[in-house]
């Protein structure tokens, strides 16, 4: 409780933004056939999330997340006979999970054991049903330093890697820096401006995903997967009343894109998609009421 009542917590209780894309090129196969280079001409996205407590006891809580996307991409590209054609199309993805975390000691150490059922979806069907499962150790928690370690595993046929170790490292420098690592999922530097700003360089890991149809005239069921790195600075306002307003920017760098069959691996794709790097930039809104407890105190 006393992490996420920070200004700026890492969960937000409430949570929307809203990313622009600029142009990009990239190169792509269906099949195993080259397909003429192509272009994404406009991409944009809408993300809101909630994350919240349903039950919360001395050693353990239980708690959901839900996730709702809009995703709108137009594409230029040539066909093989030379011809040149746009393609505009927009996607909706979300995703509801429900987590039971445990709290206990292990070596006398901190120990955070959690487990989620997630089931996701478009606005035409609900899709795929997925467990994770956690365990992290706090090796080090006191004012200026917070470090654990821990294993990450999802129970999921489309994952190429079920089994991931984890990493978080925080560590507060007298100049007033901030290093902020959570492995795999983030690495920045942060530094607060005057009282209620803060701005924070480095990158994150994303995913893009959404599921589609009617592909080749056929019945199938595929999903889009694309992994991203975003690079770049986040500048952060708290606006008081729990509210914090966030601007960021930078380059994007798409490292895989792929589209498969659902019941079918990540690594089973009938479509696999090259992008160059693109500028990003970013605005959002959250909301966490827990900073008020932290304010009264």
């Amino acid at each position: 409780m006393a992490y996420i009542a920070e200004k700026f917590p890492i969960t937000r209780v409430l949570n929307i933004e809203y990313n622009q894309v600029l142009p990009y090129i990239f190169s792509s196969k269906l099949r195993g056939k080259e397909l003429p280079e192509g272009k994404v001409k406009n991409f944009h996205r809408a993300k809101m999330s909630a994350n919240i407590n349903l039950i919360t006891k001395q050693k353990w809580v239980v708690s959901t997340n839900l996730n709702y996307r809009y995703i709108s991409a137009e594409t230029e590209m040539n066909n093989p006979a030379g011809a040149l054609f746009d393609s505009k199309e927009d996607y909706h993805y979300h995703s509801e999970s429900l987590t039971f975390t445990y709290f206990s000691k292990l070596f006398r150490k901190m120990v955070i054991y959690s487990a989620s059922a997630s089931l996701d979806g478009s606005e035409q069907h609900f899709e795929r049903l997925r467990g994770i499962a956690t365990a992290t150790m706090v090796l080090k928690a006191n004012a200026k330093t917070k470090m654990s370690v821990g294993l990450f595993v999802a129970i999921d046929p489309s994952v190429k890697t079920p089994v991931i170790p984890t990493f978080t490292y925080e560590h507060k420098f007298k100049n007033g820096f901030i290093a902020n690592v959570i492995l795999p999922r983030s690495v920045y530097l942060r530094k607060s401006i005057a009282e209620n700003g803060r701005i924070s360089i480095g990158s994150e890991l994303d995913v893009t995903s959404f599921y589609l149809y009617n592909i080749e005239n056929k019945n199938n069921k595929y999903e889009f997967r694309q992994l991203d790195i975003n690079s770049g600075l986040i500048y952060e306002q708290y606006l008081g009343s729990s509210f914090v307003a966030t601007v960021k920017s930078g380059a994007k760098s798409m490292m895989r894109s792929r589209v498969f069959e659902k019941s079918e691996s990540y690594d089973s794709y009938i479509f696999r998609a090259k992008p160059q790097t693109a500028l990003y930039v970013g605005v959002g809104l959250s909301f966490n009421p827990f900073v008020r407890e932290a304010a009264a105190r």
